[in-house]
């Protein structure tokens, strides 16, 4: 029976492949590198008994490695150039015009919208999975950005999930406010504290455009059953939420200026604000109103991967697949295999994910 299982994953495995090959040409002609040079700055190894959410560096400071163990969360200001967002912002627009067409990208649309702004940014809430787009994926190998990742994964890192967020104007037919939620609750691999989010601000976040709302402190927390809000009005698919949320836990808004880079750790409970302007916010995390921000979730190649079934992911993993299956006209599709396309070496060597 477990060899038949085994069997039965290998197939699937090997269809979303084939197919993800068949969209993507240069998958198929390229062998994923298994090894990129590092930086080897960073002991693997957490130091003794006073940090356990970063590794021994020499570019935090004690106060930072301090202020992220007690809030899970480091904002470093001015890291990303004006140049690259400028670029990742025209690319962004290219990808709403279709001049482009990334394998695998997943665009998320308010359709109300489109006919009075037709194919623009002005109807694209989200771009998910960017990792086939070369102009896009420059943000996850940037230097400066992999520097500061390498202090809490360590040496070997992945990118494993990339998101250009383009956050439009709230409305009452329609919210992009995501609910306050833990981002671990969409990741099957684990250790949770060699994973980390790189957020970086395209233009200026601020309460009035929706900026992350960050409880400092809940990165040291368990992992929260998540779901739909009951909220009026439609809500984003896979916009999940903590289906109890503590209301008098304190709450943060991270106000960043462009270039600004928030780190926080996969527990943390975060979430964004309602855009009360009349423009929009973006952010590469993979928001604007002028806001917008890129960001990818990184996670040491040594992490692995987990059976989410019988676990409060299991519901998530289906969606997930079923989202997989209807868009690639497959049969069936492993949650593994998902995250496998999904996954890049971007430093080190690939071991585990």
């Amino acid at each position: 029976m477990e060899r038949l299982g085994e069997r039965l994953g290998e197939r699937s495995a090997a269809r979303l492949d084939t197919i993800l090959r068949h969209l993507s040409p240069r998958l198929g002609a390229v062998p994923a590198p298994t090894t990129i040079p590092t930086s080897a700055q960073v002991s693997v190894v957490p130091h003794s008994g006073r940090f356990c959410y970063t590794l021994d560096n020499d570019l935090l400071t004690t106060e930072q490695r301090q202020f992220y163990e007690d809030n899970g969360y480091l904002l470093i200001k001015n890291l990303v150039s004006d140049e690259d967002i400028e670029r990742f912002r025209k690319e962004f627009t290219r990808i709403c015009k279709r001049e482009v067409k990334p394998p695998g990208v997943m665009i998320m649309k308010d359709e109300s919208l489109r006919s009075q702004f037709g194919q623009s940014e002005k109807v694209v809430n989200k771009v998910q999975d960017f990792q086939e787009d070369k102009e896009l994926f420059r943000y996850c190998t940037l230097p400066e950005v992999l520097k500061y990742v390498e202090c809490f994964t360590g040496p070997n890192i992945m990118a494993m999930h990339t998101m250009l967020i383009n956050k439009l104007p709230d409305s009452d037919k329609q919210t992009f406010l995501h609910p306050m939620h833990q981002d671990l609750h969409y990741f099957p691999f684990r250790p949770a504290s060699r994973i980390v989010c790189a957020w970086t601000a395209m233009e200026r976040a601020d309460q009035d455009n929706g900026c992350l709302v960050v409880q400092p402190g809940t990165h040291k927390t368990s992992l929260k059953p998540h779901g739909y809000p009951q909220w009026e009005g439609k809500t984003n698919k896979l916009f999940h939420g903590l289906l109890d949320e503590d209301e008098k836990t304190p709450k943060v808004h991270l106000v960043m200026e462009k270039g600004d880079t928030v780190f926080f750790h996969p527990l943390l409970i975060h979430g964004s604000g309602i855009n009360r302007t009349s423009g929009f916010r973006k952010a590469l995390w993979q928001f604007i109103g002028g806001f917008k921000s890129i960001s990818c979730h990184f996670a040491s190649s040594e992490c692995h991967y987990i059976d989410v079934k019988n676990t409060t992911q299991e519901h998530l993993e289906k969606e997930l697949q079923e989202m997989v299956c209807k868009k690639y006209n497959a049969t069936s599709v492993e949650l593994k295999d998902i995250w496998n396309f999904r996954a890049r070496l971007v430093q080190g060597e690939r071991i585990n994910l």
